[in-house]
């Protein structure tokens, strides 16, 4: 699997259950995605600075994971549903990261 991985705190005064109803809509757009997690730090434990919440996305290979972006990047069947869930961000927060795998499937 490939699991692309955001690490986001919300934005000031964001509504946690619409951000988390907004997450699902917008997961259900994509019909590339095998699974999803999203998940909230523990009493603000890290040891690094890294956002509150943690969202994975898994596809099985690397194309399914461009044709997802692709539907976004050109708001293909995602409706307004990636802009709706990213207002509740605080874009400043925002990492991204892809894992895979290990090791890879031949």
């Amino acid at each position: 699997m490939n699991v692309y991985t955001i690490y986001a705190d919300l934005a000031e005064g964001a509504n946690v259950d619409l951000f988390l109803s907004s997450m699902k809509e917008f997961f259900g757009t994509l019909d590339t995605l095998v699974a999803y997690r999203i998940t909230r730090m523990k009493l603000g434990f890290r040891s690094k600075d890294i956002g509150e919440w943690r969202i994975d996305m898994e596809f099985k290979s690397m194309q399914d994971l461009d044709d997802a972006m692709e539907r976004v990047l050109h708001n293909k069947n995602t409706g307004d549903s990636h802009i709706h869930f990213t207002q509740y961000i605080d874009a400043d927060s925002l990492d991204h990261f892809l894992y895979r795998d290990f090791p890879d499937e031949v």
